[in-house]
């Protein structure tokens, strides 16, 4: 079955009274890429509250051990969500396969699975500001990510219960839902908390350290549990007198308190019980000085989805890229189109200016590159030699050298002045997505499908002459590898210390170029990262991503500044002034936005996720 004719359903692996859940792969990516589809029954869900979800599983997907929405749709009837393939076992197939867990594994569950539940709940300042409750935290909706790893290795899934918890619910009570075994006894009578959810982990916990069924762990003649007693002999005398498993007992019993008012009340404090140091959750500060000031609509047809954007180095001129084949250069001062730039056969998806903003050099899925004179907005030429679609083009510091990258897994420099090709540069296993310079000239950057970043070492030499036609013009000075999906983005930051890049996993790393060593992931996309650029101070950060953001991250502490919000479908571009404090962003909208610092003190808002 083929949905929104992109996203094709393999097979069913789960089911309950109101939901199915499919295998599924996005065809709509290339290479398609795995993804879970979840329809829900239009009894259940109306159209209001299947949005409302929708809002809910958009939020919750920043976290990186919750899968992240990549999207919601209705289609015949019924209601569909898209979300992330997490790689891994469920918590219930593991036992079955490896046997009850041991005091050491439920440590780490309870140290990976409480900061997401916090993060869920997310009080800060005496304010609820989340309020979600998951209502069916069970073994089957824990995944332990696979390869294992030693932080963020277990991932919640299944949000189809999940409510956001309004003042109206406390006077209201609604039908019993979740799963009885591991379900609070406010919960079974429509009354769930947050304290609900940590009382099934509590049963979550004592399930997999026995290996027993929920109802046979609890007395119902003297209303207790007796966890205890199904632990081996060997293990239960350890646990009577190890002081760290005494410990863990007491959190557990706490959790499993019968009486709300005698349980844990949030995640917080089950982590202080644990000696867990807490990071709260901050958000951003309310009215961001960042401002959408103009819209710019220009670009038309069905076909016009804005890819690409660059401005010009007196920050007067932007040019954007587009489906519809053109370039269209824009007047910043008086948001009027200057010229349309017509010559390209296919979609044009890169676009850059010359460091002097004479010449500007645009790429096509038609396999070629073409270099127009700005000041009369006519073609100069059209580079040729690509076999495969070109994603994107970048000149040297000094304008003499055109760096191109293609889906043909390669890189080839050109000499701007002769607009011959000087070398092709190979080594990629799949398509090349981004390639940019280093402020020195000296190294170029890509990325590629193949998820690694590669770090090429140029000739240090100025003109190529014929001497060099046949001679290699750069080595490789090293691969980076980390992103778990394509890497679709690179840029170097003013100074030449640090590269950004951005990926299908959601992320942005920031790299240090002299070591390759990772510095630190940004995590706060929901979709994936498809553009990264400096500001000119070098000190913030810019990304566009498919979740209809673009985001500015402080880079000293790596944290999230501001999300400026607005358009209505995929960020395809960003781009940022050297000059005035503006942003410009294109999506798939067709529109182009233009953001401006309001006010000269940003707010900082940190979001660290736990």
């Amino acid at each position: 079955m083929l949905l929104q004719e992109r996203y094709r359903l393999l097979k069913q692996i789960g089911k309950g009274g109101f939901c199915k859940t499919f295998l599924a792969v996005d065809e709509g990516q290339f290479p398609p890429i795995p993804c879970v589809v979840q329809e829900l029954s239009p009894e259940y869900e109306t159209f209001i509250t299947f949005g409302q979800k929708a809002q809910q599983l958009e939020e919750l997907g920043k976290h990186p051990q919750i899968p992240a929405l990549l999207a919601y749709f209705e289609q015949n009837g019924h209601f569909y969500l898209v979300q992330e393939f997490i790689a891994g076992t469920n918590l219930a197939q593991v036992v079955e396969e490896e046997g009850a867990f041991n005091e050491t594994q439920i440590w780490q569950l309870l140290e990976d699975v409480l900061p997401v539940l916090q993060f869920m709940s997310d009080a800060y300042g005496g304010l609820r500001l989340r309020n979600i409750i998951h209502r069916d935290i069970k073994p089957q909706n824990i995944i332990r990510r696979s390869p294992i790893t030693k932080k963020g290795n277990f991932v919640i899934v299944d949000f189809t219960t999940a409510k956001i918890v309004t003042e109206i619910d406390q006077l209201t009570s609604e039908t019993s839902i979740g799963s009885p075994e591991y379900s609070a006894p406010e919960q079974t009578k429509g009354k769930a908390v947050f304290a609900s959810d940590l009382y099934s982990l509590g049963v979550t916990c004592i399930y997999l350290l026995t290996q027993i069924p929920p109802f046979d762990l609890f007395d119902i003649a003297n209303d207790c549990w007796v966890w205890r007693d199904y632990l081996t002999s060997k293990i239960s005398d350890v646990w009577r007198q190890d002081s760290k498993s005494l410990r863990l007992g007491q959190i557990l019993d706490k959790l499993l308190q019968k009486t709300v008012n005698r349980r844990f009340q949030s995640a917080d404090e089950v982590m202080q019980a644990m000696g867990m140091e807490c990071k709260t959750q901050h958000f951003k500060l309310p009215n961001p000085p960042w401002r959408c000031l103009h819209t710019l609509t220009g670009h038309s047809g069905t076909l016009s989805s804005v890819n690409a954007l660059a401005i010009s180095p007196d920050s007067n001129t932007l040019a954007s890229a587009s489906d519809d084949k053109t370039i269209k250069l824009w007047d910043l001062n008086s948001q009027k189109v200057l010229a349309s730039l017509s010559g390209h056969s296919q979609a044009v998806k890169s676009v850059t200016f010359s460091p002097d903003g004479q010449i500007l050099a645009t790429a096509s899925d038609d396999k070629t590159i073409k270099l127009w004179r700005v000041e009369t907005s006519k073609e100069i030429c059209t580079l040729l030699g690509h076999s495969h679609a070109v994603k994107s083009v970048a000149f040297s510091p000094d304008g003499q050298i055109l760096a191109s990258g293609s889906w043909d897994k390669t890189i080839k420099l050109w000499d701007v002045n002769t607009s011959k090709e000087i070398c092709t540069i190979t080594g990629h296993k799949l398509q090349v997505n981004s390639v940019a310079f280093s402020p020195d000239g000296k190294l170029l950057a890509s990325a590629s499908y193949d998820r690694t970043i590669r770090l090429w070492q140029l000739k240090a030499f100025g003109r190529f002459e014929e001497k060099f036609e046949n001679r290699p013009c750069y080595s490789l000075l090293g691969t980076l590898s980390g992103h778990a999906w394509a890497v679709l983005t690179v840029a170097f930051s003013p100074d030449g210390k640090i590269l950004a890049t951005g990926s299908d996993d959601n992320t942005i790393k920031l790299w240090e170029v002299n070591t390759g060593q990772l510095i630190c992931t940004l995590v706060g996309h929901s979709w994936s990262v498809v553009a990264v650029a400096f500001t000119a101070d070098g000190e913030m950060l810019l990304s566009a991503s498919c979740d209809k953001t673009v985001k500015l991250w402080k880079i000293s502490t790596a944290e999230e500044i501001v999300t400026l919000s607005g358009h209505i479908d995929s960020v395809s571009a960003v781009a940022v002034s050297k000059v005035t404090q503006l942003i410009a962003s294109g999506s798939r909208d067709k529109t182009i936005k233009l953001w401006q610092l309001v006010e000269q003190r940003v707010g900082v808002a940190r979001r660290r996720h736990p």
